[in-house]
């Protein structure tokens, strides 16, 4: 593999308190990841903001809203939206999560876990493929970090996964601290975090990651470990994200962090160290 095949620039989540350091400075990024639900209105301060990165950077659309897990379909206001943002921004990537948060009439704030069945995965496709039409792109679909299991699981993640990016043809949004996450709230130390993580990996089809997600967590005094996007990535994710790159290739990988924001040198510290893990780990596949 030769260098410049490795070139999948980190990106970050770019937040309100960076907003005007970012664009007076522009440091060089991969792109900026950005709430789409935040930049629904279609007048104010809001667009002319991401326009202004726009038209600096690559945009990566991440909604949070919606609820492609939900029984009850979608909410037909909030994709219309989606679709007006998607046309005036043209994003590099639009992505969402395998979760629901919807009931007939009523919308939560929380990303609840899907089942992983054979039903939940028919749900997922129908949602799934809807918005993909709507769009006219491929939707990236990320993984959860779930506090919860349902009782009628009977699929393995990546199983479920792989049947859900083959059968409706988009794309996984792996994130990795995610995987971590729930290894760690399963009982897992830090070694066997890794192993679970990686184990969970190897079983993707080839080519179904469209993008890799790396944050921080924090292990609460009652024991619990919350992906709180609100540190610096820990050791053993980014031993899981070197074997991603090992696994799947230059994926194209965003930092995240939602709370307890930095200092913007702070992330662009971590998107270089991403950047970093990408050289390292692929190296060895490198042209002399």
């Amino acid at each position: 593999m030769k260098r410049d095949a490795l070139r999948a620039p980190t990106g970050i989540g770019w937040r309100q308190p960076h907003y005007q350091v970012l664009m007076d400075e522009r440091p060089p990024l991969g792109f900026l990841q950005v709430h789409s639900e935040n930049f629904f209105a279609a007048g104010g301060a809001a667009p002319q903001v991401l326009a202004g990165a726009r038209a600096h950077y690559e945009i990566s659309l991440h909604g949070v809203g919606l609820s492609l897990g939900s029984a009850c379909g979608l909410d037909e206001a909030h994709l219309a939206s989606l679709a007006r943002l998607v046309e005036r921004i043209e994003p590099v990537r639009v992505s969402d999560h395998a979760s629901f948060a919807r009931l007939p009439g009523r919308h939560g704030n929380d990303l609840l876990p899907i089942a992983f069945t054979d039903a939940s995965l028919a749900i997922l496709v129908a949602n799934v493929q809807r918005v993909q039409e709507r769009l006219r792109r491929p939707l990236l679909v990320e993984n959860l970090s779930a506090y919860l299991a349902w009782d009628d699981d009977h699929l393995a993640e990546p199983e479920f996964f792989n049947a859900l990016t083959a059968t409706s043809g988009c794309g996984l949004l792996l994130d990795v601290n995610n995987l971590v996450v729930n290894a760690l709230n399963r009982g897992a130390d830090a070694a066997g975090a890794e192993r679970a993580a990686c184990a969970w990996i190897d079983l993707l089809r080839p080519g179904s990651v469209g993008e890799i997600h790396l944050a921080g967590h924090a292990r609460l005094p009652s024991g619990p470990v919350i992906d709180d996007h609100g540190s610096r990535v820990d050791a053993t994710t980014w031993a899981v994200y070197a074997h991603a790159l090992r696994r799947l290739g230059p994926v194209p990988a965003l930092v995240e962090w939602d709370t307890d924001i930095p200092p913007l040198p702070v992330l662009l510290d971590e998107a270089a160290r991403a950047d970093a893990v990408v050289i390292a780990a692929l190296t060895p596949e490198l042209e002399t």
